[in-house]
Parts: structure tokens; C-alpha cells; sequence
């Protein structure tokens, strides 16, 4: 389904057709992002773009999970995407950071929220990922090295950070919750 996770309504939306669909949810996962590198930093961020990233965001996180809230049952499982960033924050990106680092505290806060009521809820921080995203904002010169920072010394693809969402949404997972789990190519998270 397409929507804009910036309006809330349209988060409200999303979480209606799908409990139409299937009932209830079992697992949510938000991993909305918009990011665009910003070599000078604050002083070339606008409130515009700003506004953007932080809905975007922070702001759909909160809002499709408070839609989402009525229909979790106990057992459930929240799965939010911060990053390496909220822990090691690009010079370039700080509007991008600052947003991944509030997902580590909503994480935590939410985690604690929920538990009475069964629900967990952890994040992945992902490290640099070769995404659609990567091309489109990051500068020309520096595609071309993307991920080599990291220690693997390139970036992940996709489907390498899909199974630490599995095991996060699984009952493998069971006495877990409030925590971020790094999937950065050997760099740490603190």
C-alpha cells in the first residue's frame, strides 16, 4: 500500500487496512528514512527539510505505533530501525542522527511501557547498507567508497539485516526487549 508515514493520518490508514485484512498484528516494523548529506552541515539544513526527516522519521515511528497499539496482542513484538548513526553521528548527517538517536530512547522508553502488557520492543542499528537511498543523497565522488569505513570495509546489502529482524520478531527472542542490536559491519554501537 502506498502512503506518506509524514502525515498521520495515513499511518492511521495503514494500520486499518491491515488490521481489515489479517485481524490483528503480530509484528510491526517501521523503517521509514530520508536522509540527504549535508557537507557543510547545520548551516545548510533548512526547517523544511528538517521537519522532513524528523517526521519522516520520528514522527511516523510514534504515530503508526499508536495506531498500531489497540491491535497488539500479548506476545507481540515492536521492531524499530535507529542506526549507527544514533551512536556515531556523521558529521554530514546530523538531522538524519539526531532522529535514529530519539529511536533509541522511544525504544527504550516504549520497551519499558509495554512490557506489563507483553509486548516487546527493540531496535536494529543498522551501519552503512547499500540502498536506493545511497545514490540519491550521498555525493557522487563518495559513492563509490561507501561502507569502506566500516571494518568489513564495504557496506551490507539489504538481506544481511534481515534475519536480526527475524530473530527480534520471533519467540527466539522472548526475553529481549528495550534493546539495539548492532548490524554494522564490525563497527560498535556506544
Amino acid at each position: 500500500m502506498v502512503c506518506d508515514l509524514t502525515v498521520e493520518a495515513e499511518n492511521a490508514r495503514v494500520v486499518e487496512r491491515t488490521v481489515a485484512a489479517f485481524g490483528r498484528i503480530d509484528v510491526l516494523v517501521c523503517n521509514a528514512a530520508y536522509q540527504m548529506s549535508q557537507d557543510a552541515g547545520l548551516s545548510e539544513i533548512d526547517t523544511a527539510q528538517f521537519d522532513r526527516v524528523m517526521k519522516t522519521i520520528v514522527y511516523g515511528l510514534f504515530w503508526l505505533r499508536k495506531a498500531a497499539l489497540p491491535h497488539l496482542p500479548p506476545g507481540s513484538a515492536i521492531i524499530t530501525t535507529s542506526s549507527i548513526q544514533a551512536f556515531q553521528p556523521s558529521p554530514h548527517l546530523l538531522d538524519h542522527a539526531a532522529s535514529k538517536g530519539a529511536i533509541v530512547n522511544f525504544t527504550k522508553g516504549l520497551a519499558l511501557n509495554l512490557v506489563d502488557r507483553g509486548i516487546r520492543v527493540n531496535s536494529v542499528a543498522p551501519g552503512p547498507v547499500w540502498t536506493p537511498l545511497i545514490p540519491a543523497t550521498v555525493p557522487p565522488d563518495k559513492v563509490e567508497s561507501f561502507g569502506a569505513q566500516a571494518p568489513l570495509g564495504r557496506p551490507a546489502q539489504p538481506a544481511e539485516l534481515a534475519p536480526t529482524y527475524v530473530f527480534l520478531a520471533s519467540q527466539e527472542s522472548s526475553y529481549t526487549t528495550g534493546e539495539t542490536t548492532a548490524v554494522t559491519g564490525g563497527s560498535p554501537i556506544t
